[in-house]
């Protein structure tokens, strides 16, 4: 038996409800200092995580986490703001991407993270929690500070992406300039802010299109492109298919 497998073993042998994929993950994280995995139930309990994420919330070992909430660990704000992320992607089914927000680095101390939460489901697709990781954002000899502002933004930008928001006009919610504005957007996502506002846009047509029978104009309306055409040459440029095709594909396959 390999090093990975004895781990793997050792984790489903504390969590015997756990796949060998999920305790595969979990122990591969475990080399992953600057990122924290977990995977939790349907009550938004921890099933499975890494060491990082235990030592950030001050434990010894992953297993003293298992069966336990983020209320008993983290303050009362940022617990409400994770558990209501958990209850939105179970019951909808809708992952969480590249979210930028407010975690605990190791020893306790503040920092912020990109997270993304998937829903975990079974052979048959039955959800049954999700799996999710956090990945610090401060590289070491990294001093330019990230304002809470932009946080707020990104939020703002994910609810309301179908109106004509634009760079400038979110560099000022941010309280911003447009330069650094620009900059901590390209840090962070490696993109810049037009291409945040296409990508945020273009993944809520996706789901549009698999989820829903509206016609691909109203999708394209919906999702904040004025312009059929438009809409179409962003999409195919970005996935390499139409809406249409997109639409017809994962029908068709499930996928």
């Amino acid at each position: 038996m390999s090093v990975k497998q004895g781990t793997t073993a050792r984790i489903q042998e504390a969590q015997p409800g756990l796949s060998p994929e999920a305790a595969g993950l979990a122990a591969l994280f475990d080399h992953v200092p600057d990122t924290a995995f977990f995977v939790k139930d349907l009550a938004g309990r921890y099933v499975a995580v890494n060491r990082s994420l235990a030592e950030r919330v001050g434990l010894k070992e992953p297993s003293q986490l298992v069966g336990r909430a983020v209320g008993e660990f983290f303050p009362v704000a940022l617990a409400a703001r994770y558990a209501a992320q958990d209850a939105a992607v179970v019951k909808t089914g809708h992952a969480i991407r590249d979210r930028l927000e407010l975690h605990w680095y190791p020893r306790r101390r503040p920092g912020w993270c990109l997270t993304t939460k998937l829903p975990w489901r079974d052979v048959s697709g039955r959800i049954l929690g999700l799996v999710g990781i956090s990945r610090d954002l401060r590289a070491p000899g990294d001093s330019e500070m990230i304002p809470g502002s932009l946080a707020a933004t990104l939020e703002y930008l994910e609810s309301n992406f179908d109106e004509p928001v634009s760079p400038a006009g979110l560099a000022s919610r941010s309280g911003l300039s447009p330069v650094r504005f620009a900059r901590l957007i390209k840090r962070i996502f490696r993109i810049t802010p037009s291409q945040l506002i296409t990508q945020t846009r273009l993944a809520a047509a996706s789901e549009l299109l698999a989820e829903s029978d509206q016609a691909v104009a109203d999708v394209a309306l919906a999702c904040g492109f004025y312009d059929h055409s438009a809409f179409t040459r962003a999409f195919r440029s970005a996935t390499g298919e139409t809406p249409s095709h997109f639409r017809s594909r994962h029908r068709s396959t499930g996928a």
